[in-house]
């Protein structure tokens, strides 16, 4: 039966790939990839789906999201079963609510099939919690780029004295303007801050600073792969957690 999965392939790391999102890949007829995709990802779908490249990345030729709904409306129209694979989680930063509408328009049944977001990807990869008990009891996270291009208007007071941890998605170009429009609106220039290129992946580069010299840095690195930014005291947990481990073992 006809049928549209917007399936979420994760972080990049092929290990890292559900169960479910890989039986969906392995039973469609057709693939609607992202550009973000790994590609070791896609070969695990084996030969009987058609593969459709339909990524978006900055700067270059890519598809737009009128051409991709439109895509998967005729696929399904025809009869076949869809797999919409996205980078991360479908319904982080994925687009999926215009993909769904699109669907729901046209009478087409979808299942939305969750992925490791890259904001886990990289706490696991730095040994990090994103929330800390007593430090940073919120979590948000904000889109670092907008379709316009540049950055997308935020609530930088609010978001300065959250308290918590700020996971800003696609946030390596923007990241001069967005440390300024914080540190404007009081986030102290010490602040803890993470940049993580390809997260999970082999090539993951982290770079380590605050809030007041992480721009600099990333811009002498000259990395090119999606970029996420994370900033939080709960990001100088490493002392602490080497304090707890140090206490444990004295007692051990």
């Amino acid at each position: 039966m006809a049928k549209v999965y917007l399936v979420g392939a994760g972080p990049g790391d092929p290990e890292l790939l559900t169960l479910k999102a890989l039986r969906l890949m392995q039973a469609a007829d057709v693939i609607l990839y992202d550009s973000l995709v790994d590609k070791r990802i896609l070969a695990l779908a084996g030969s009987r789906p058609r593969r459709i490249a339909v990524g978006k990345r900055c700067g270059q030729p890519s598809a737009t999201q009128k051409q991709i709904c439109a895509l998967l409306v005729a696929e399904a129209g025809a009869g076949n079963m869809v797999v919409r694979l996205k980078g991360g989680d479908p319904m982080v930063f994925g687009r999926a609510t215009e993909e769904m509408a699109a669907l729901a328009a046209n009478g087409i049944a979808y299942e939305v099939v969750p992925g490791v977001t890259a904001a886990t990807a990289a706490a696991a990869s730095l040994g990090v919690s994103l929330t800390r008990r007593g430090v940073a009891r919120s979590l948000h996270f904000l889109a670092g780029h907008g379709a316009e291009g540049g950055l997308p208007a935020h609530d930088w007071v609010s978001l300065a004295k959250s308290g918590g941890t700020l996971v800003v998605y696609m946030g390596g170009q923007t990241l001069p303007g967005l440390a300024a429009h914080f540190i404007e609106a009081g986030m102290p220039t010490n602040m803890p801050a993470i940049a993580v290129e390809n997260a999970s992946l082999g090539t993951e580069q982290v770079i380590r600073g605050t809030i007041g010299s992480l721009p600099r840095a990333v811009a002498r690195a000259g990395g090119e792969g999606p970029t996420l930014v994370l900033i939080g005291q709960a990001l100088g947990a490493s002392d602490a957690v080497k304090e707890t481990l140090r206490a444990v073992s004295e007692h051990a």
